[in-house]
């Protein structure tokens, strides 16, 4: 499950690296949505949360870009992952901007249905705060998808299982996002944990960076979650060759495709 930030490196452009990520491989797909302080994320994402927010991308673009891509038939999971004050602020263009303690939630709810969207990653919402959000979108048929960490109590992922929908996200270090050497050694008990309560997919992100990464997490659990190597390979690519060095990276981290091929 490879992330791109929507609208980096530029808005124009998210379509195209999307398919590129689904041609080569990817079986679900994690928009992030830029915010302006990303407070979960590693350099590697600020960066391209930053050159998202100059280059104009927006919750509705991105919104637009996932409707663009149903349009041509893309059937994989899309995910929308992102900070609380975004979604609360969204407002369709002409319409108001939204009041009230849900703000904007309800119509994204309905905007992101009506456009593809799966469900809503929200990195700063707690469990114990989400119950409007988790039925707003749920009555869109959209689900909302919670965070266990490393240092998750009982009582947490407790909280969590009466709760989620679709899959569970496992962040599989405390700290930020960023590529990391190896998996941490705690990842296999952690997982048990959650699988002890849990019966939903499992996946697992922060610091998953390469294909035998990718291979172990997916002995584990049903989706590993890549998301700085990818916005490395668009950073470090020409600008007319990002989508085949992206659509390379997915086949690479599949198993479709080999290193030295690139």
């Amino acid at each position: 499950m490879p992330y791109l930030t929507g609208g980096y490196p530029t808005p124009a452009e998210t379509v195209a690296l999307i398919e590129a990520l689904v041609q080569g491989g990817a079986g679900a797909i994690e928009v992030g949505v830029p915010f302006s302080d990303p407070l979960a994320d590693g350099p590697t994402v600020q960066r391209a949360n930053t050159a998202a927010l100059l280059a104009g991308a927006t919750l509705g673009g991105i919104l637009a870009a996932v409707a663009e891509l149903r349009r041509r038939g893309m059937t994989v999971p899309i995910t929308l992952m992102g900070y609380l004050n975004p979604f609360l602020a969204y407002h369709p263009a002409g319409a108001a901007r939204p009041d009230g303690a849900l703000g904007g939630i309800a119509a994204l709810a309905h905007d992101g249905a009506a456009a593809g969207v799966d469900g809503l990653i929200i990195v700063d919402l707690p469990p114990e705060e989400s119950d409007a959000v988790r039925v707003a979108l749920a009555a869109e048929e959209m689900s909302l998808i919670y965070l266990l960490a490393p240092t998750s109590t009982e009582a947490r992922i407790q909280a969590v299982a009466e709760r989620a929908a679709g899959f569970v996200y496992l962040v599989s270090v405390t700290g930020v996002t960023g590529a990391r050497t190896e998996l941490p050694p705690d990842l296999i008990d952690f997982v048990g944990r959650v699988r002890a309560a849990i019966e939903l997919p499992l996946a697992v992100g922060f610091g998953i960076s390469d294909a035998a990464q990718v291979a172990t997490v997916g002995e584990l659990c049903e989706a590993a979650v890549v998301g700085s190597a990818v916005i490395s390979t668009v950073e470090q690519a020409p600008p007319g060759q990002r989508v085949a060095s992206l659509r390379h990276f997915a086949e690479v981290m599949t198993g479709r495709g080999r290193e030295q091929d690139a």
